[in-house]
């Protein structure tokens, strides 16, 4: 049955009654005004910023608004089972992390705190090839905790497969590739500040820990850091794939693939056709096309063009447990919550993470009941109206 995260509520009105409150907002909108105080403009805009004129990131939160829930009464929801298992994963939740690269820029303990917080509530953490921890050091910190790796694909087959290794035998179950970042877009937030962390040596764990990466270089990332950044780069921009390229994921992988990035329903069913397990129907959060549809919009249509057929999971301007409970209502099987978390980690490390995953899940769990929905099977098209 539930986990009743919603008892994280009782649990701070108790606190309140010994004169305590929160360590942040319960409201994981005002998260990132908080965090823009607090953080230097370059992390800040680095992660809270979008390409262009922002017009994505915008149509994301108005997409959802555009949909609004519809509550039922007496039936019974006092009990709520929020536990699934997606591709293979048991959750308490149908929430996952979603794969965010350079914590370090963040707090100092980067990517290590966020798996100790996720592993403490059971939920997946995706870690990104961007991380400014190793593969190996963020799976020590989060244990026995459910973990999830995201790709972003070099252009050397032995510096790929050597990365893809080290992370199946570190545990990760799953491989998520972000399809839709090949090269960075317009982004004015972090080009009026000429800021792009991994020039600073920020979120390049992952390669320079890697064996077949630093056989590579003339000489080793420690003694020259510069050259070692270039190559890097060169190695992950700059030319995009196509759909024959995937095979070679597969003979390197022998777990299930989820491809992220996914907006059209004509490449949900080439992900299909090429034996996918996976989508995440995402825009990377308005980051890489000005301009672009909301991901909630395609959500329903790609759900219900593929969704008896592979897993599809959603993720892209959720901030709230209403929001989790809207995309699933859409046809998601599972959401990645991404900026809330991050600035959690901003303003209060570990524990900031922790309570922001905890205030998702309350207000999820507790929407969920409030609106008579007892389980996550009985979320569909009825539970929504759009306005």
């Amino acid at each position: 049955m539930s986990e009743r995260f919603g008892g994280y509520q009782n649990e701070i009105y108790l606190q309140g009654y010994q004169g305590a409150t929160p360590l942040l907002s319960t409201d994981t909108t005002k998260l990132e005004a908080a965090a823009r105080d607090m953080l230097e403009p370059g992390p800040f805009w680095y992660a809270a910023g979008a390409a262009g004129t922002g017009a994505t990131a915008r149509a994301n939160r108005e997409a959802f608004d555009r949909w609004r829930i519809v509550p039922r009464m007496l039936t019974e929801a006092t009990e709520r089972d929020l536990a699934t298992t997606v591709l293979g994963t048991r959750m308490p939740a149908p929430l996952l992390l979603a794969p965010v690269g350079v914590q370090s820029i963040m707090h100092p303990e980067a990517e290590r705190a966020t798996a100790r917080a996720a592993a403490g509530l059971g939920l997946p953490i995706v870690l990104s090839t961007a991380s400014s921890s190793t593969i190996e050091e963020v799976a020590a910190a989060g244990g026995e905790g459910p973990r999830w790796f995201q790709l972003y694909w070099p252009h050397d087959p032995d510096v790929c497969a050597s990365i893809l290794s080290r992370a199946k035998q570190a545990g990760y179950s799953t491989l998520v590739v972000t399809l839709d970042t090949w090269t960075l877009a317009w982004r004015p937030c972090d080009l009026d500040r000429a800021y792009l962390p991994f020039l600073r040596g920020e979120g390049v764990a992952v390669p320079f820990s890697d064996p077949a990466f630093r056989a590579l270089l003339d000489r080793t990332p420690e003694e020259d850091p510069p050259a070692a950044i270039l190559r890097w780069i060169s190695l992950v921009t700059g030319a995009d794939r196509s759909w024959d390229a995937l095979p070679f994921l597969r003979e390197h992988w022998d777990g299930p693939i989820v491809l992220k990035g996914i907006q059209h329903v004509d490449d949900a069913r080439r992900a299909v056709d090429a034996g996918m397990d996976g989508i995440v129907v995402s825009n990377h959060g308005g980051r890489q096309v000005d301009g672009a549809i909301a991901a909630l919009e395609v959500l329903p249509e790609i759900a219900g063009a593929v969704g008896d057929r592979i897993e599809v999971l959603f993720d892209s301007g959720v901030r709230s447990g209403a929001d989790l409970l809207k995309a699933l209502a859409l046809g998601a099987r599972a959401v990645l919550l991404g900026r809330p978390y991050v600035y959690g980690l901003a303003l209060g490390g570990e524990d900031g993470v922790r309570h922001v995953l905890r205030s998702v899940l309350a207000d999820f769990d507790l929407t969920m009941g409030l609106s008579g929905h007892r389980s996550l099977a009985e979320l569909g098209g009825a539970s929504l109206r759009r306005s």
